[in-house]
């Protein structure tokens, strides 16, 4: 959860002597609601745009007759209410890791969860890895399908520039990925105001249909749906394919809650987001039923011809709106892989000075962007990609909803019979709408898949080769005890020169190889040294009285110290940050002229067991493209010295 510094009275920032606190407080909240309706809602706000249009899409077989459309609606109204409102907005925000959400954030409390068989931790690990390699596929269709839909509204409005879709689109999106560097503070801050309009505006739009036919109230009832699946069958069942797209984006809730916390996206979905989408989904409806005619784009078509041009730029606006609670999602769950050991080293900038969650992190943003172009120019409408959406949005939810029930099973010890019942309750349904989008797969299901089988494949295998690299890079680094009393009783002791050497080492108790060679080659040995150790536990935050810990390695006063940072999976590894703490605790070093030695290792793909020859050498690929160590850490480049090494695999 973001939370804002501390002020003292008078301080900028601070309350004015006597003011209301709760006030404070309460406009403070108002102001997160909405930062978090410009970044965790554009997703989902904007699918009025496509899911009712690709509902009563020809292929579908769906005449839009009242049944049809009271059926329809039904379904819209009660996925909404018991996959956002019930499993994401009151159950799933509350699995939150410190303040931390997403994917990841599950696989981290799973793996410390107790009472469950090693290989039963391993399969939902792995699950859990598929969601979010499905969710980083997500991130890719989102700003493709999203901006194409609105932009798709010149059919309406200026059908002689429908030729114009596809470049309008690309240059939009070009703006939106350059926009990310900024941060998601000022992005927030930008969109938030857009995205109140554009709810209210949606809102009113089908409201006004809806007084003109009050009768589509009706479909509230679940009755409707009910009807609808007696009298279509399995029409009715694929037409779940395509209403499960009134909930794209649902995830990025849960993902995004690092940025604004739980309580200011639920006041944003209740106060603004669920009854703007509701009235203009009935509305959309309403107008199907006085005019099937409407079917073709219902949601531009709500709006009278006057209005059709400026809902056209408020809904392309929006859209690229849209696309950033996926990509800021995905930033977030990038950063909770590279700690938690699934991927290597990857540039992380951090944005605000004030919230930790907001990270930025070029190398997946121009990724996504590179995916999304070709996204768009090989599909080139909302409609086809659609095809492509609901399996990576299907699969997120069904996978997000077990790792969720094993969480409150095994960390709430809630009730057996309440857990089976309650999970069941949700699989049955996301199921159906994963069985549903299982018939798309031909026709452009199968990219997500495949996006999603490669992520895992590459997750798994740095974390694999990570493993075995670790274990034979050990047995070569030996025990640090017994090297620093090797020095001690040594014949031919090393030379000690003036200054102080920093020695990162990746594994607590052995010896930098770096430290190795340049006592063997050099023969010298700084006047002070410092063994750091860096761990990544599986919280998101540590505090300051837990950061560092600091060991004489019982040799006082022989100017050898090892120091153990930790850092939680949302923190920033700030070395020099570390070090200035430990001073502060009483380590005695030079830290304003401190060199950092770093242990650069070379990976040799052998014969030996442990991964199959090729994953072996994608974990060599994968290594020699991670960035480099340096600004990860936020060591003084100028400062940093590396000593190589080489590493069997």
């Amino acid at each position: 959860m973001i939370s804002r510094p501390e002020t003292a009275p008078g301080t900028p920032g601070s309350a004015p002597p006597g003011a209301d606190s709760s006030a404070v407080k309460h406009a403070g909240g108002a102001a997160m609601a909405l930062g978090a309706l410009g970044v965790v809602y554009g997703d989902i706000g904007t699918s009025p745009l496509y899911a009712l249009k690709q509902t009563f899409s020809p292929e579908h077989g769906l005449r839009p007759d009242p049944g049809t459309v009271y059926g329809v609606l039904s379904l819209v109204f009660w996925t909404i209410t018991i996959i956002v409102s019930v499993k994401y907005v009151s159950l799933v925000l509350r699995a939150d890791n410190d303040g931390e959400g997403g994917t990841m954030a599950l696989i981290s409390l799973i793996q410390r969860v107790g009472g469950l068989a090693e290989r039963a931790k391993w399969l939902l690990v792995g699950l859990g890895v598929l969601g979010a390699a499905l969710f980083f596929g997500d991130g890719m269709i989102t700003p493709a399908v999203s901006v194409l839909g609105a932009v798709e509204g010149l059919e309406v409005a200026a059908p002689s520039l429908e030729m114009w879709i596809v470049p309008i689109a690309i240059v939009l999106l070009g703006a939106l990925f350059v926009f990310q560097r900024l941060g998601t503070g000022v992005v927030g801050k930008a969109f938030g105001p857009v995205m109140l309009v554009w709810f209210a505006v949606i809102g009113v739009l089908g409201l006004t249909q809806v007084i003109k036919e009050p009768s589509i109230l009706r479909a509230l009832s679940p009755t409707y749906a009910v009807e609808f699946f007696l009298d279509n069958g399995v029409t009715a069942f694929l037409a779940l394919g395509s209403v499960v797209l009134v909930i794209t984006g649902s995830e990025a809730l849960y993902a995004d809650i690092g940025h604004f916390g739980r309580v200011p996206i639920r006041r944003a979905w209740f106060a603004f987001v669920l009854p703007g989408l509701l009235f203009n989904y009935l509305g959309q409806g309403a107008l199907v039923l006085s005019d099937r005619s409407a079917v073709d784009n219902p949601f531009f078509r709500l709006a009278p011809v006057w209005a059709q041009i400026p809902l056209l730029l408020l809904a392309t606006v929006a859209a690229v709106i849209a696309s950033q609670s996926v990509i800021t999602g995905t930033f977030s769950m990038a950063r909770q892989a590279v700690q938690l050991g699934y991927l290597p080293f990857l540039t992380i900038r951090h944005t605000s000075e004030k919230a930790v969650g907001q990270v930025y992190v070029p190398a997946v943003n121009w990724f996504l962007f590179v995916a999304v172009i070709g996204l768009v120019i090989g599909f080139g409408s909302s409609t086809a990609l659609a095809s492509a959406y609901g399996i990576a949005v299907t699969g997120t939810l069904t996978i997000t909803t077990v790792l969720f029930f094993v969480i409150v099973r095994k960390r709430w010890h809630k009730p057996l019979w309440l857990v089976l019942a309650g999970a069941a309750f949700f699989l049955v349904i996301e199921l159906a709408f994963l069985g549903a989008n299982l018939t798309k797969i031909p026709s452009g299901g199968w990219f997500p898949l495949v996006v999603g089988v490669l992520l895992s494949i590459v997750l798994m295998t740095w974390h694999r080769g990570r493993e075995i690299v670790t274990r034979h890079r050990t047995e070569q680094e030996g025990s640090l005890h017994e090297f620093v009393l090797g020095l001690a009783g040594s014949a031919d002791p090393p030379v000690r020169v003036p200054g102080t050497a920093v020695f990162l080492n990746a594994t607590e108790g052995t010896t930098p190889l770096a430290l190795r060679h340049n006592v063997s080659h050099n023969h010298v040995l700084h006047e002070h040294v410092v063994i750091l150790n860096v761990e990544t536990v599986n919280v998101p935050h540590t505090t300051p009285a837990e950061r560092v810990e600091i060991d004489d390695l019982h040799i006082p006063n022989d100017g050898i110290s090892h120091l153990t940072a930790r850092f939680g999976f949302q923190d920033q590894p700030d070395v020099p940050a570390a070090l200035r703490l430990a001073c502060e605790q009483g380590l005695d070093i030079d830290l304003d002229h401190a060199s950092y030695f770093l242990s650069r290792v070379t990976i040799t793909p052998t014969a030996q067991p442990g991964m199959a020859r090729w994953r072996k050498s994608l974990f060599r690929v994968i290594s020699r493209n991670a960035a480099s160590p340096v600004p990860y850490f936020n060591l003084p480049a100028k400062r940093v010295v590396s000593l190589g090494s080489g590493i069997d695999l």
